[in-house]
């Protein structure tokens, strides 16, 4: 019996936008946010969803909101362990803040992510097991079922890395995905299977979060 997980990163939000740390920081959707949210809910239209769970951060629960508003769905079901990473001092702090106030720290999250900890905050060993944890009990509690769950960057980074076996260590090799990106993923016994991953298709060079942000054309042009 297979269990189908259609994961969707949050929209667009303020942090995002604003090139701020939001990690348990509670900030709000982008205008543009919510058009995101609007045309993944309607690309998922045709899903069949049977429940949905969502990170209790606003700009996770506003996206999930507009899916189950699609779906007929009455409840969304809200989990702390489906938040982002616990950013601790990068709590608020601009990006470009970061490497210059905590050098050491930056260089361990952008080149050895999976040793990387967050000053007074969660380590990313911390986060990983986690979000692991809370996954692996929506599937045993809902064996045979399509979910769908709505969460975080780092999140969904992070059960990539897990998802494809990968040893933790592989975690750098995992690419961002845009705001309401799509994520599917199948488990049955023989464990869990990718069939999407990151795809923002739905959202066109118009509506991506990516597309105006120079980081991302940096990182693509490798």
């Amino acid at each position: 019996m297979k269990t189908r997980l259609v994961f969707v990163r949050h929209g667009e939000a303020e942090g995002n936008i604003k090139r701020i740390f939001h990690g348990w920081t509670d900030s709000e959707l982008t205008d543009k946010g919510y058009h995101q949210a609007e045309r993944v809910a309607i690309r998922l239209k045709d899903e069949n969803i049977d429940l949905i769970y969502s990170s209790p951060l606003k700009r996770a629960y506003e996206t999930a909101r507009l899916i189950a508003r699609q779906q007929n769905i009455q409840e969304i079901i809200t989990l702390e362990g489906l938040k982002e990473i616990h950013g601790g001092k990068w709590e608020n702090e601009k990006w470009d803040e970061l490497p210059v106030k905590w050098p050491d720290d930056y260089n361990t999250w952008e080149t050895s992510p999976h040793l990387h900890c967050m000053p007074m905050g969660e380590s990313m060993k911390e986060a990983f097991e986690r979000i692991v944890d809370t996954i692996q009990d929506i599937v045993k509690q809902n064996e045979g079922k399509n979910i769908c769950i709505v969460t975080h960057g780092t999140v969904l980074r992070t059960l990539i890395c897990f998802f494809y076996g990968k040893p933790f260590e592989d975690l750098v090799t995992i690419s961002w995905h845009d705001n309401t990106s799509v994520t599917i993923v199948e488990f049955d016994n023989k464990g869990f299977e990718v069939f999407a991953e990151g795809d923002n298709s739905h959202l066109g060079e118009e509506l991506s979060t990516f597309a105006t942000q120079d980081w991302w054309k940096k990182e693509q042009r490798g």
